[in-house]
C-alpha cells in the first residue's frame, strides 16, 4: 500500500474515533424532553407533557403558574386559572432548562361542562361581569337581606357570593355558573368553574354541613357524598376545573305530594330510584366521562343561539311531553341587566308554524281609547289556539284537568268550548288610574287605599249569543242584580261590582265592558301608537301577545293632584305622604312590558323590567 494512501486511512480512522467519542456520548446527552411545542389549552383541563417512550429522561416540570414542580419522564398537569405560562423541563436537582414551551390558557366555556343531552340548562357564561349586576339589580327588587338568602341556599352559589365579597378566591371569574337537569333523574346538577379545588372543596362542604347535611363518605378522586337531613342524599365533584353538585329532587316536609308523584314515575321509566347511590354515580361517571365539546355544539342549541343576541345569563330547554308532541322543539333565552334595566329575550323553536299559521285581528279599541292607561294587555291569537293556551290541547292531559277544575267552579264545559267558538281571536284590555276618586274614598270614605279607575275591556266576536247567554246566566247565578237595555244594533247588561258601575255591551262582532269611573276627562287617541313608540315598534299589532304595566305613571298620577274637589286642602298634603310611604314600601318597579309573536320557525317573545332611579 503506498505511503499516501495508508495515512489517509489512518486520519479517517483518527477522525472516526474522534467522532464516535463526540458524537456518541452527545447523542445520549442530547435525548431531550418533550415539551410538545406552544399550544392553547382549557384551564382545568389536564394536558400531557413529556414522552413515554422508552429512556425518556426523568425531568422536572415546572409550569409556571405558581404550582410546585413535577417530576417524571411524562406528566399531565391541568392549569386552574386563565393566563400565559411558560412550561420548562428542568434537570433534576439543577435550574438547567432542557426544554420549554408557552402554554396559552383560556377559560373552560360552561357549555362545554355541561353534558350534550341536559334537558334544561340555566347558566352565565362567565361570572365576571355578569353576577355583579344581576346580583344588584335582585337586591334592589327584593332587598337586599332577601337576596342574600336565596343565593346562600341555593346550591354553589353561596361560593360565588362569598367571592364577590372577597373571601375566598377559589371561584374562576372567568368561567361559568349553571345548573341543568338529565334525563332519567329528577333533580338538578349545579356546576361552578373554581381555580382551588380543593378549597373549593372545603369550602362548599363545610357550608352544607353548616345547613344540616353531614359528609357520609369521601373518595380519593376528590368526591364527596353528603346526607342531607331526613336522609336525602347529595354528591359533589370535581371534574377539570369544575365542581359539580348533583342534589336529587325531595318531598318537602309534610307537604307536596306532587314531588313524590314525580320521583315515582321516574322510578317507573327508569327502573331505579333516582336519588340513590348508583344513580348519583351513574351521573358523575357520565360527566366524567365526558368528551368532546359538552353541550356547546348541540345542533338544536347552535341554532338557536343565532336568533337570540348575548345575556348575563342564559336558558336553554328541550320540549317534552305536550309540547314536543306538537312540534315545539325547544326554548332559548337570554336575560340581559343594565343598571335598573333587565331585558329578556328568547325564541321557541317549533316545527311547524305556531297557530297553525292562522292570524287574528288586531285591537280596533286601541286606536281610539282615551289616553294614559296604566296598564294594557292585547291578545291576537286564533280562539281556538288560545283555547290551546289557556286549557291545554284537545285530548290532553292538561285539558282533562282543565275541564274537571271548571266543572268544579260550577263551568260546563261544553258551554265554556261554546263560549271560546264566539271569539274573533282580538281581546284588549286597558286600565285607568283616578287619583280625585281614590283620594275622595280614602280621605272621606273608607279610609283605606282602594284603587279607583276604570277598566275597559273588548273582544271581536263571530257569534254574539253564545256570549250574551253565558254573561246571562254567570249573573243569575251569582244572584247579582243587573239591568238589560235591549237597543236595535246591541244589548247591555248594566251591574255593580265592588260597588263600582258595570256596563257590558254585546253587539254582532264585538263585547265591550266599561267599569269603573267615568272617562269623559280623558282626550281619545291612538293607544297602540304610543305604546309601539315606547317599548317595541311590532308590539301591540296583530298576531302578538303584548301586556304593559306603567307604576311609573301610577305613582306620578297619585302625586299630582294638588286640590280634589270635595276634599278639604289640608288633609289632601297628609293623605299624598301616607300614601307615596305605602308605595315605598313596594318592590321599587317603574314598568314590566312583555311580547310574544310567531316568527317563521318559532316564535319570539321579549321582557323589560324597568326599576325606578336610586
Amino acid at each position: 500500500m503506498k505511503p499516501h494512501v495508508r495515512a489517509s486511512l489512518r486520519a479517517l480512522t483518527a477522525f472516526f474515533l474522534v467522532a464516535v467519542a463526540l458524537v456518541g456520548p452527545g447523542c445520549r446527552r442530547a435525548v431531550k424532553p418533550e415539551a410538545g411545542g406552544d399550544r392553547t389549552v382549557e384551564a382545568g383541563v389536564p394536558e400531557g407533557f413529556g414522552s413515554e417512550a422508552q429512556g425518556a429522561p426523568e425531568v422536572r416540570w415546572d409550569f409556571g403558574d405558581g404550582t410546585p414542580p413535577q417530576p417524571g419522564a411524562r406528566v399531565s398537569h391541568a392549569f386552574p386559572r386563565a393566563g400565559t405560562f411558560t412550561v420548562r423541563a428542568l434537570k433534576e436537582n439543577k435550574d438547567e432548562v432542557l426544554a420549554s414551551a408557552t402554554v396559552t390558557v383560556v377559560p373552560r366555556p360552561v357549555l362545554r361542562a355541561i353534558p350534550p343531552d341536559a334537558e334544561v340548562a340555566l347558566f352565565f357564561p362567565q361570572l365576571r361581569g355578569n353576577v355583579e349586576p344581576l346580583v344588584d339589580f335582585v337586591s334592589r327588587l327584593l332587598g337586599e337581606a332577601q337576596t342574600r338568602r336565596s343565593l346562600e341556599e341555593a346550591p354553589l352559589l353561596s361560593l360565588v357570593l362569598s367571592d364577590l365579597r372577597g373571601q375566598p378566591r377559589v371561584v374562576d371569574p372567568e368561567e361559568g355558573v349553571g345548573f341543568f337537569s338529565l334525563p332519567g333523574f329528577e333533580g338538578t346538577v349545579a356546576l361552578l368553574g373554581v381555580t382551588d379545588t380543593p378549597a373549593a372543596l372545603d369550602a362548599v362542604v363545610k357550608e352544607l354541613e353548616s345547613g344540616g347535611a353531614r359528609v357520609s363518605r369521601r373518595e380519593p378522586e376528590g368526591s364527596v357524598h353528603l346526607q342531607r337531613e331526613g336522609g336525602a342524599p347529595l354528591l359533589l365533584f370535581p371534574d377539570r376545573g369544575y365542581l359539580y353538585l348533583v342534589v336529587p329532587d325531595t318531598a318537602e316536609p309534610g307537604g307536596t305530594e306532587t314531588v313524590r308523584a314525580q320521583v315515582v314515575k321516574t322510578q317507573a321509566q327508569t327502573g331505579g330510584a333516582p336519588a340513590d347511590a348508583a344513580t348519583m354515580e351513574s351521573i358523575r361517571a357520565r360527566i366524567t366521562g365526558m368528551s368532546g365539546s359538552g353541550m356547546s355544539e348541540v345542533p338544536l342549541l347552535t341554532e338557536l343561539r343565532s336568533k337570540v343576541g348575548a345575556g348575563n345569563v342564559h336558558l336553554f330547554a328541550r320540549a317534552e311531553g305536550e309540547e314536543a308532541s306538537s312540534g315545539i322543539r325547544g326554548l332559548w333565552a337570554a336575560l340581559k341587566v343594565d343598571g335598573s334595566r333587565a331585558d329578556l329575550e328568547g325564541w321557541v323553536a317549533s316545527e311547524q308554524s305556531l297557530f297553525e299559521g292562522k292570524s287574528a285581528p288586531g285591537s280596533e279599541l286601541l286606536g281610539k281609547a282615551p289616553a294614559g292607561p296604566f296598564a294594557a294587555l292585547m291578545v291576537s291569537i286564533p280562539p281556538e289556539e288560545l283555547a290551546k293556551l289557556v286549557f291545554g290541547a284537545p285530548g290532553s292531559e292538561r285539558r282533562a284537568r282543565t275541564q274537571q277544575r271548571l266543572l268544579g267552579e260550577g263551568f260546563d264545559a261544553a258551554e265554556v268550548d261554546s263560549l271560546l267558538g264566539a271569539l274573533r281571536g282580538d281581546l284588549t284590555l286597558l286600565a285607568y288610574f283616578d287619583a280625585a276618586a281614590f283620594y275622595r274614598n280614602f280621605i272621606r270614605g273608607s279610609r283605606r287605599p282602594e284603587p279607583r279607575g276604570t277598566l275597559l275591556f273588548q273582544a271581536g266576536l263571530v257569534r254574539s249569543e253564545p256570549v250574551l247567554d253565558w254573561l246571562t246566566k254567570r249573573l243569575q247565578a251569582r244572584k247579582q242584580p243587573f239591568e238589560v237595555i235591549k237597543g236595535a244594533d246591541a244589548t247591555r247588561l248594566r251591574t255593580r261590582v265592588m260597588e263600582q258601575p258595570v256596563e257590558l255591551t254585546v253587539s254582532a262582532d264585538r263585547l265591550t265592558m266599561h267599569g269603573g269611573e267615568s272617562l269623559a276627562g280623558r282626550a281619545p287617541g291612538d293607544v297602540g301608537a304610543a305604546l309601539r313608540e315606547r317599548f317595541d315598534a311590532q308590539a301591540f299589532t296583530p298576531g302578538h301577545l303584548s301586556a304593559m304595566v306603567d307604576v311609573g305613571r301610577l305613582r306620578a298620577e297619585l302625586d299630582a293632584p294638588q286640590e280634589v274637589p270635595g276634599v278639604p286642602s289640608q288633609q289632601l298634603p297628609v293623605a299624598r305622604s301616607l300614601v307615596g310611604t305605602l308605595l315605598d314600601q313596594l318592590p321599587p318597579i317603574e314598568l314590566v312590558f312583555l311580547d310574544f309573536a310567531p316568527e317563521q320557525g318559532g316564535g319570539r317573545f321579549r321582557a323589560r323590567t324597568q326599576l325606578r332611579s336610586r
